[in-house]
């Protein structure tokens, strides 16, 4: 068998197949360790896959050598082979980085399905990605989500509130797979096709009441699992309570998968002949993307809880996303997958952070944070450069994504998005600002129940930590990868959506 040409399929079947032997392995370090192992080498399929999307274009693996229509198509192309790298790359981080947090925070008898929940989880969102089948979309979905409540409720050991993140997830979570499903059922009742290319093939000119209802439910199930505002109140809670791994893995991963299915569903399938979707731009996406950018941003101001806090950042965050996607131009689409890929980078070390802190304070509360510097230099100085990525200062990511967004704003003539986004960035000094205050300005508490020793996070939480804070700065000077690749792919998709170029 030809390794090279099993390629696709090895992103899936890797941690798909081994993470049930996490569940044979005694508790302890073993099963983090097959874990991180795994992780290793399912980015190692992605990177691959990546650079031969790159060299030989649209790569298509026939399941079972069933040609689709008929079977199941696993469909590469710059645009998921991006989103690809981009969530095993994160899983090649957190999974070495989680060991000392998850000893800390679950218990030692539920480590080995802890790991093995957290593999099954990477392999319904790498499925969810690389799928070019619909329905096999929402399997994928739902094989992450399940995967998603238990390691939510895993935080439990800490902190009872995660039982009830974990339920109102798991309730948000159906309610947003339901409509999807039901969405989908009404493209095949309309079109006899599941297959992604075929779908867009068949609904080309077709303008119906089946097709649009279809539409509509499949935008609101992906909206709720994006955390679309006001879709968004199952995220800060299951941010907030889950163990502190758990979250800068979601926080990097989760939302960007549902945001990649979504422009996945609105470019490839529907495409621009369908008539609902201007409507969908101008009256959805716009208006939801400036709320979301501001009243999020705005309520995380206020947050005592850090990890709450960074939460509803993130909801503010997904308003960037849907804003440039609403510009429906090559390079407002370039602006959200650029996004995608750095909100993800500065989040994961964000989180990443907290994590460190809650290791040595057993908190995550801002009062937490006092005089961080003088306690965990490392730690601080982490969480300081990956909130300036955050805000959008120059020679980070965060300044990358803002500039590309700033740039489709102007040139899709909503000049007045442009100076919305610098004002919401404002917003992200005030929230970032208020911890870099108490991290440098305030004396640590020498004892109750924020006191913090004298010792920072242990090498194998710092290191991989500032892997991601050197992406930041990496990527926000040299965008070959990020701008490059998202350029190409915008391209692509919306030649496929049948835009003007």
């Amino acid at each position: 068998m030809n390794l090279a040409a099993q390629l696709p399929v090895l992103p899936i079947i890797t941690p798909l197949i081994l993470a049930p032997i996490t569940l044979l392995l005694p508790k302890g370090r073993a099963p983090w360790a097959w874990a991180t192992i795994v992780s290793w080498l399912t980015f190692a399929a992605c990177a691959f896959l990546l650079a031969a999307v790159e060299d030989v274009g649209v790569i298509s693996y026939q399941l079972g050598d069933w040609a689709p229509p008929l079977g199941i198509e696993y469909r590469v192309d710059l645009a998921n082979g991006l989103v690809l790298f981009l969530v095993s790359a994160i899983a090649a981080v957190v999974f070495p980085f989680a060991y000392r947090s998850v000893q800390l925070e679950i218990d030692d008898r539920q480590s080995p399905f802890f790991y093995c929940a957290l593999l099954i989880c990477l392999t319904g969102l790498l499925g969810v990605t690389i799928t070019g089948d619909a329905f096999n979309v929402f399997v994928f979905l739902e094989i992450s989500s399940l995967s998603t409540y238990a390691l939510v409720a895993m935080g439990a050991r800490r902190d009872r509130r995660a039982l009830t993140a974990a339920f109102n997830y798991l309730i948000m979570g159906t309610i947003g797979a339901t409509f999807f499903v039901i969405g989908v059922g009404l493209l095949y009742q309309a079109t006899g096709t599941l297959n992604m290319a075929d779908l867009h093939d068949k609904l080309a000119g077709q303008s119906n009441r089946v097709v649009d209802a279809g539409f509509a439910f499949i935008v609101v199930g992906i909206g709720l699992k994006l955390a679309m505002f006001p879709m968004h109140l199952w995220l800060p809670g299951a941010y907030t309570y889950a163990p502190s791994a758990v979250s800068a893995f979601l926080a990097a991963t989760a939302t960007k998968v549902a945001v990649y299915v979504l422009i996945r569903f609105i470019f490839t399938v529907f495409g621009f002949d369908f008539e609902f979707l201007g409507a969908a731009f101008t009256y959805v996406f716009l208006p939801l993307g400036l709320a979301g950018m501001f009243i999020a941003s705005l309520v995380a101001v206020f947050q005592e809880d850090v990890k709450r806090m960074l939460a509803y950042s993130s909801v503010g965050q997904i308003g960037y996303m849907l804003l440039g996607l609403s510009f429906a131009t090559v390079e407002g689409l370039t602006a959200s997958l650029v996004h995608v890929f750095n909100h993800a980078l500065m989040k994961g070390a964000l989180f990443m952070a907290v994590a460190c802190v809650v290791l040595r304070a057993g908190s995550h509360s801002i009062h937490a944070f006092s005089g961080l510097a003088k306690r965990m230099p490392y730690t601080t100085w982490a969480f300081i450069i990956s909130g300036l990525s955050l805000v959008g200062v120059p020679l980070t990511v965060g300044f990358v994504s803002k500039w590309y967004l700033l740039q489709a704003s102007f040139a899709a003539g909503h000049w007045y998005a442009g100076f919305l986004i610098v004002a919401s960035s404002l917003i992200a000094v005030l929230y970032i600002g208020r911890i870099v205050e108490m991290m440098l300005l305030r004396e640590p508490a020498e004892e109750g129940p924020y006191a913090i020793p004298r010792r920072d996070a242990p090498l194998s939480m710092l290191i991989p930590m500032w892997f991601l804070v050197a992406a930041n700065i990496y990527f926000g000077v040299n965008t070959e990868l990020t701008g490059g690749l998202a350029s190409r792919a915008a391209e692509a998709l919306m030649f496929m959506a049948g835009g003007a170029q």
